[in-house]
């Protein structure tokens, strides 16, 4: 290396930390100019995808046998160049997203009008899939910011698809709150980067140390503030069963399986890698809003009719308990927070998939007019009552394994006596639990033990109730099928998503690999 320039060639492999990125980038362009091409439009969407999972899958191997891998554009060095750097948490996090958007396009094969397709549904999937991967890998926060913007750009895309009455006012609900969010990040970025001389995250690791304790606090708080409105967290979480609950479902399962995701990693990584003095200030602040976040979202969930808002209640829950693992601080609570975010992608988007079916039979989002689907169709049924006991945590589906984790994290920080903040944070997560569980559990008794409609006078089968298409049950049931399958295999296999927990945990508490991977050694504290 020879000043801000890096003299050695890329390695090749190093390409992966960007191909996700760019495949999904490309492909959206490409998808943009055939918009007439409908049919074509599918399987391109579907071949970009599915090569985007399998450099993902490499990534990921990459980086659970050398470590993190970094690459910066222009040969310049950081901070001067933007850094992307995949350890092994973002890799997991960019393949679970990958994998969920390519079961996601075969589900909106069913599930989008035509109007919809003309309309660039592929186009703005496939740049959403690139605003998220972009999130989990970069290594730069002003970049962070770009991938936002693209998210958000997408996402109000997708929401608006069809032009709804019900889809408006959901858009501006989400578009208002989002992009108050992403002003307060700015904002956040200008002070820090004022603080610090840099955005690069290697080189904020080894400055934030020698900064003014009070001004990084400030700093921290104000990004913390910013990434609870993007993942939903309570006392800012208002928009999200107010809208999530709007666009067909595929586009509602892909929202509520990855955007909040982001949020909840972005906070992650800045509160606990970045700026872990800041977060030991901020505990209280952090602990309020996570045991807040997990007692309204199964609350709310257990007060709403609405099968696709109650779902929404129960993704708040989720984020609460991420934040709750951010809150301990140690190495079991991030663990589990690790461990949730991934459990959440796979559960909860498989939960809105199994609802659009149950919508396409009763011709119904009421709970109230729903009823009798378990004698009148079994397979919908047993999908859903695996990914219900899966998000309230009951063992040994895939949820009970991080809030297991949440709970030893919570003890051993608790001390049998000593912070009270964690005594209260893991009596929440339990508390969590079990009023998910009663909400899952009134929702199955409404749908689908209930006979018929709510004050019906007979015990008659719901005459309401249309049989699935060949079409709609190959195709929906099949995408729904394999991500419960996949749900079902990792509760009961829960080995490789333990050990991802620990590694994530080691890798945000100890970030020296993370550091030396971007070339910027010497800043590692």
């Amino acid at each position: 290396m020879s000043g801000a320039m890096q003299e050695f060639a890329t390695h090749p492999t190093d390409w992966l930390v960007i191909l996700p990125v760019v495949l999904a980038l490309l492909g959206g362009a490409v998808l943009l100019m055939l918009r007439e091409a409908r049919e074509a439009q599918f399987w391109l969407a579907f071949g970009v995808v599915a090569v985007i999972v399998v450099s993902d899958i490499a990534l990921a191997l990459r980086v659970s046998e050398a470590g993190p891998v970094a690459m910066t554009m222009g040969r310049w060095l950081p901070p001067f160049g933007i850094s992307f750097v995949a350890d092994l948490t973002g890799a997991v996090f960019a393949l679970a997203a990958a994998g969920v958007t390519l079961l996601l396009l075969v589900y909106l094969r069913m599930d989008m009008p035509d109007r919809a397709r003309r309309d660039g549904v592929y186009p703005l999937v496939l740049l959403l899939l690139a605003g998220v991967s972009g999130s989990f890998l970069t290594g730069d926060l002003f970049n962070l910011y770009v991938w936002f913007e693209v998210m958000l750009i997408s996402s109000f895309g997708l929401m608006v698809l069809g032009g709804r009455n019900i889809q408006l006012d959901g858009t501006v609900k989400y578009g208002f709150l989002n992009f108050l969010a992403t002003t307060f990040f700015l904002a956040a970025l200008g002070l820090l980067y004022g603080t610090l001389g840099t955005l690069n995250m290697a080189d904020i690791v080894g400055r934030a140390g020698a900064a003014n304790p009070a001004v990084l606090a400030s700093i921290a708080a104000l990004l913390l503030l910013a990434f609870g409105m993007k993942a939903a967290a309570f006392p800012v979480n208002a928009w999200l069963p107010a809208s999530y609950h709007a666009p067909p479902p595929a586009i509602s399962a892909l929202m509520a399986g990855l955007l909040t995701k982001v949020g909840v990693y972005a906070l992650l990584r800045a509160l606990v890698m970045l700026l872990p003095a800041s977060r030991e200030i901020l505990e209280p602040v952090l602990a309020l809003v996570a045991i807040g976040t997990l007692l309204l979202g199964p609350l709310g969930a257990i007060a709403e009719t609405n099968l696709r808002r109650a779902l929404g209640f129960l993704v708040i829950g989720g984020i609460g308990a991420t934040i709750a693992g951010a809150a301990l601080g140690n190495a079991a609570g991030l663990a589990g927070s690790a461990t949730y975010v991934l459990h959440a992608m796979l559960t909860i988007t498989g939960l809105y998939l199994v609802a659009g079916l149950l919508e396409t039979m009763t011709g119904e989002t009421d709970t109230r007019r729903m009823g009798g689907i378990y004698a009148a169709a079994s397979l919908p049924s047993l999908l859903f009552f695996v990914l219900m006991l899966a998000v309230a945590g009951v063992p040994p589906f895939l949820g009970f394994w991080p809030k297991l984790l949440l709970v030893q994290g919570g003890i051993e920080a608790w001390g049998f006596g000593g912070d009270g903040w964690a005594l209260a944070l893991w009596i929440a997560v339990l508390g969590n639990a079990l009023l998910t569980l009663i909400a899952v559990s009134r929702l199955w008794a409404h749908i689908f033990w209930r006979a018929g409609h709510e004050g019906a006078v007979t015990e008659a089968p719901n005459p309401d109730l249309k049989p699935l298409a060949p079409r709609v049950r190959r195709l929906g049931l099949g995408t729904a099928g394999v991500l419960t399958f996949v749900v079902l295999a990792l509760g009961l296999w829960p080995e490789p998503l333990l050990g991802f927990g620990r590694d994530a945990a080691a890798g945000l508490l100890q970030p020296a690999n993370y550091v030396v991977a971007t070339g910027l050694a010497g800043a590692a504290p």
